[in-house]
């Protein structure tokens, strides 16, 4: 049984071959540039590989819902050109397969689910903190959409009062997004975030509105497992100080081992690391082959 996957993000696309098992036999990555010149990689690199299912995972916003015109579309992303692109539709005039289609994050959290840090649960919370922010969750071992998706990287959060600074979402100015994604990082500080000491009061900032957004998933989802991963959390201090963060917001309100002394095995990294995403678009393939759709 091979597999295609199409890790589908907004810097970069990553394209690979797995199995049911969730091995990543071959994979190929490339830049993000416009829709036409983008799409027609993806085409080729298909092009001579067999593969009974194709799973994308895509940045979006996009449309989930079949029953709607804009289904298998990016819809109103800031990512200049990409507004309104037929991404699924494209793929399957292409081949004729079954594909699986969902956020970039539902597929990770759907991967960490079958093969990573969620294994044998059926619910957990992946948020990804990179360049933007997203979150994905998996609820009674099905990802969730609803009206849309999870669009939790653009929920309001409390402003630190030492921070000036005004936001970057260019939507909602100080949202999660606009204050604690990569980009948010860079433009505060001036420099990319891996280029900040440890100790830099950035992560304390960081991991206070991080640890808002986590606080208010426990609080509305209680989800079994929330796992943070991205290239901001590559700073691997920011863990415990989400941790603190997050049990300072409930204070003890929430009586469970998870959020107290099992809190460190609660919320953690990605199980499958950094292939989480590919390994995200793999499950959805192979859960498109497996009901024939």
């Amino acid at each position: 049984m091979m597999i295609g996957a199409v890790e589908a993000g907004g810097t970069k696309m990553v394209c690979g071959i797995g199995n049911e098992r969730g091995d990543i036999l071959e994979r190929t990555s490339f830049p993000t540039s416009q829709p036409a010149e983008t799409l027609e990689r993806i085409i080729s690199y298909f092009r001579d590989k067999p593969v009974d299912a194709i799973g994308i995972g895509s940045f979006g916003p996009i449309g989930l819902d079949p029953a709607r015109p804009e289904y298998g579309h990016i819809t109103t992303t800031p990512k200049p050109g990409w507004s309104g692109c037929d991404f699924l539709g494209t793929l399957k005039r292409e081949y004729d397969v079954p594909y699986g289609w969902d956020t970039d994050v539902n597929a990770a959290a759907l991967g960490e689910v079958i093969w990573g840090a969620a294994k044998g649960l059926d619910s957990c919370v992946y948020y990804t903190i990179g360049t933007g922010i997203g979150m994905g969750v998996v609820a009674e071992g099905k990802a969730v959409h609803g009206l849309l998706h999870p669009e939790a990287g653009h929920i309001p959060v409390r402003r630190h009062p030492d921070d000036a600074f005004a936001g970057n979402c260019p939507y909602h100015g100080d949202c999660l997004e606009g204050m604690a994604s990569g980009l948010a990082l860079e433009r505060r500080w001036g420099v990319q975030g891996k280029e900040l000491p440890k100790s830099h009061p950035a992560w304390s900032l960081e991991a206070y509105y991080i640890g808002q957004a986590v606080t208010a998933t426990v609080l509305t989802l209680s989800p079994k497992k929330v796992i943070i991963g991205g290239g901001v959390m590559g700073q691997n201090q920011l863990y415990p100080l989400i941790r603190e963060e997050v049990r300072r917001n409930l204070r003890g309100y929430i009586s469970a081992p998870e959020l107290g002394e099992g809190i460190d095995r609660y919320i953690v990294a990605p199980g499958l690391g950094s292939d989480a995403g590919l390994k995200g678009a793999l499950a959805l393939g192979l859960n498109a082959l497996q009901a024939g759709s």
